[in-house]
């Protein structure tokens, strides 16, 4: 029987693994009959290169991340080919409506409205080499804005691309927001969600959570899954 291969991209932060680890269990109880399996491109244990020789024939590899950037595009495909192993890659967790109202679910555990005129929001990535993963980050802000009376949504990059941080602040100054709250579109805390913990207190701005093992994550993990499995099928039946 295929297997759920739940692929991260590793980090030396073990709240980072905690995390993949918490959706995993989620799935488990969603796919009772499904062997769902947590691996990592570097960094943590088990390697993805470690656990696909042993994954059934016809398993689907997703990858716990929020873009279709290098780890997605390069890195997992070539730990798929290293491997050898007949599995199918499932697409990125992007930018379904499901996470953007988890982000939403995080504001409001903060304390802010939506009917807030003078609120300026930051939502913040990490940046990539890949434009049109940063288009598409980019382009999250209008949407995460729909429906509500806030001064403005402006994407920041926490590392390597523009607007950072500081830039962003200004953006929204001179769109007329009075106060400002970070959004954090990141899966799970880590070191570069810390850096822009450290900015957002130095500079005076409050700081939502970031994504986590929330259920509607697991949700759109189990979709990823779902897709792969019947494109897979198409193929077959064509």
């Amino acid at each position: 029987m295929s297997s759920l291969v739940l692929t991260a991209h590793g980090s030396a932060d073990p709240r980072s693994s905690a995390n993949a680890h918490a959706i995993a269990g989620h799935l488990r109880r969603l796919l009772p009959d499904i062997a769902v399996q947590v691996a990592f491109c570097e960094q943590n244990s088990p390697n993805l290169t470690e656990v696909l020789p042993d994954a059934a024939p016809g398993s689907v590899v997703v990858p716990l991340l929020l873009a279709s950037a290098y780890h997605a595009r390069t890195d997992i495909p070539a730990l798929i080919a290293e491997s050898g192993a007949d599995v199918i890659q499932a697409d990125v967790l992007g930018d379904d409506p499901r996470l953007l109202q988890v982000t939403r679910e995080r504001l409001t555990a903060l304390g802010v409205s939506r009917f807030d005129g003078e609120l300026g929001v930051l939502l913040t990535s990490v940046g990539s080499s890949h434009p049109a993963a940063n288009a598409r980050t980019a382009a999250l802000a209008q949407t995460l804005a729909d429906g509500t009376r806030w001064a403005g949504v402006q994407v920041a990059f926490a590392t390597g691309q523009t607007p950072t941080l500081p830039e962003a602040v200004e953006r929204l100054r001179a769109r007329g927001a009075r106060r400002l709250v970070i959004a954090p579109w990141f899966l799970a805390h880590g070191r570069i969600t810390d850096r822009v913990a450290e900015f957002a207190r130095g500079a005076g701005i409050p700081m939502a959570e970031p994504l986590g093992p929330h259920r509607l994550v697991a949700a759109t993990v189990l979709d990823r899954y779902e897709d792969a499995l019947a494109a897979r099928g198409a193929d077959f039946a064509a």
